[in-house]
């Protein structure tokens, strides 16, 4: 049996503490949040303040990867998420009539809720658990560790006192700011491997009218243009978000934060007329966020692993830009990982090495797979937008001020022929079952795109379509460049309305 120290009490460090206590194993879990979740869900996400956590307020889904962990390893949370109102979709779905199933079919389900959905049910859970603690108002302010070529983290302290623990797990985020905690014990510089995305996001809340459970099945939720962009997130108990990204040095972008200016914009795309047309009624402000980048940071540099005792998890481990949704998935097979392998000696060199080495081959993959996906977005937009602020070069940098980048992962430019194969199977997809199955094992972290897509019926069915279409290039969906900076121009910037009052959203 070990105790875990886990620093931050979000999706990560939560699922942590969980799945160690229900592992026999114990945990203590510092938060630096006086605020516990609870299950007034509307109350925590529109009115609690957490400007630790700023993606809490912006739209969540589950992939299949992170449902397979829930319903595999915490039924009961996955359970309480349906009873708080999440909703579970289908890809193939898509289909007016769903394709005969298959192995691997049932993992290939959407869940979609708030971010606050998942973290009520984790800590109702975590409450019933006698084995671990939430230190809530308590934040990690030093670590101890024991002297040595590599310093072996055995504790941390808070401003309430001192803590000793067989591991720490950092689930801080990408803001815990661990790196100069582990300077102060005498810790080299682990490497941060870095990609800016250069992309700006616009989300607002909606709720459907009375009446209206689910929103429509198509248009497809995630529309890109040339320079703009719309997606649609149903959520739970008929909420839904609407985001319009851009690019970053795009000048137009600074007026989607008037709530009339989104609106059009949002309309101007399929998936946001064809939501915002139903009559949902607002229930946010609009929310902008930007400066998101895609983020390795694994304790670790060419000579491996910089410390013992401390592992990371979630965006402490792997941020990833939320273009393709990895990030709780990411987060909760670190999770599982780390609570599984807690009895084998965690404070070891030996325990750091294998789960550095774990990470490579599992999560490695998939980020890479993310910022290669975002250095093609980031670079059609900027191109679109007329700017020169493209999504820049790959970067890998020393501690948390490691360099800015973005294409790649080692700096490679996006291929255009890669960017029309990649379209054509999209378009493919929304036609063919067997391309919609294998994009969608690709989309939930089931199966690498490189095996996916070299399955020969799967480039027999892409190669047929092409074929039908001869001279087919991807085309831009949403408005023109002339009539997007009209609808910009629309309304002048203005200070937004306050949202409705919670018991208006109750």
């Amino acid at each position: 049996m070990a105790h875990l120290l886990v620093i931050g009490g979000g999706v990560a460090g939560l699922a942590t503490a969980l799945l160690a206590a229900r592992r026999g194993h114990t945990a203590e879990v510092f938060e630096r949040d006086a605020r516990a979740p609870g299950t007034a869900l509307d109350r925590d996400f529109f009115d609690w303040r957490r400007p630790g956590v700023p993606q809490a307020a912006q739209p969540h889904v589950l992939l299949g990867a992170a449902r397979a962990v829930l319903r595999g390893e915490l039924p009961d949370v996955h359970a309480e998420m349906l009873r708080l109102g999440a909703r579970e979709r289908h890809e193939l779905d898509w289909f007016d009539e769903r394709p005969p199933a298959r192995p691997g079919d049932e993992d290939l389900v959407l869940l979609q809720a708030r971010r606050i959905v998942l973290e009520s049910a984790l800590t109702t859970a975590l409450r019933a658990e006698p084995g671990a603690v939430v230190r809530y108002g308590e934040p990690v302010t030093g670590l101890t560790a024991a002297g040595g070529a590599q310093p072996g983290i055995t504790g941390v302290s808070t401003p309430g006192g001192a803590y000793a623990g067989d591991l720490v797990v950092d689930a801080g985020g990408r803001r815990g700011g661990s790196a100069p905690l582990l300077a102060a014990v005498g810790c080299r510089p682990a490497t941060v491997e870095r990609h800016r995305t250069g992309l700006a996001y616009f989300c607002r809340w909606y709720r459907l009218p009375d009446g209206v459970d689910e929103g429509p099945r198509r248009p497809w939720t995630v529309t890109g243009g040339a320079f703009a962009g719309c997606a649609v997130f149903p959520s739970d108990n008929r909420v839904f978000a609407v985001t319009v990204f851009a690019h970053t040095g795009d000048p137009t972008r600074a007026a989607l934060r008037d709530p009339a200016v989104f609106e059009a914009a949002a309309r101007a795309f399929p998936p946001g007329a064809a939501w915002l047309g139903l009559g949902a009624e607002p229930l946010s402000a609009v929310l902008a966020t930007a400066g998101l980048d895609n983020r390795w940071s694994p304790l670790a540099d060419g000579r491996g692993p910089v410390v013992s005792g401390m592992v990371p998890v979630g965006d402490a481990l792997a941020h990833t830009n939320p273009t393709l949704a990895q990030g709780t998935s990411l987060a909760l097979w670190a999770a599982d990982r780390v609570t599984r392998t807690a009895h084998r000696d965690p404070g070891s060199p030996g325990f750091a090495a294998g789960y550095h080495g774990w990470a490579l081959r599992t999560l490695k993959p998939w980020f890479d797979f993310q910022a290669g996906a975002d250095a093609a977005v980031g670079e059609r937009l900027a191109a679109g937008a007329g700017t020169d602020a493209g999504a820049g070069d790959g970067a890998v940098g020393t501690g948390q001020a490691g360099a800015a980048g973005g294409r790649v992962p080692g700096g490679r430019p996006v291929r255009a022929d890669r960017v029309r194969d990649a379209a054509a199977l999209f378009e493919c997809a929304l036609e063919d079952p067997v391309v919609m199955r294998a994009r969608a094992r690709v989309r939930h972290l089931a199966e690498p795109p490189a095996r996916a897509y070299a399955d020969p019926a799967v480039r027999a069915a892409v190669a047929r379509w092409l074929a039908e279409r001869p001279g087919w290039a991807p085309h831009a969906v949403g408005p023109d460049r002339a009539r997007w900076e009209e609808l910009t121009a629309s309304a002048a910037p203005s200070p937004q309305p306050a949202p409705p009052s919670t018991s208006a959203r109750s």
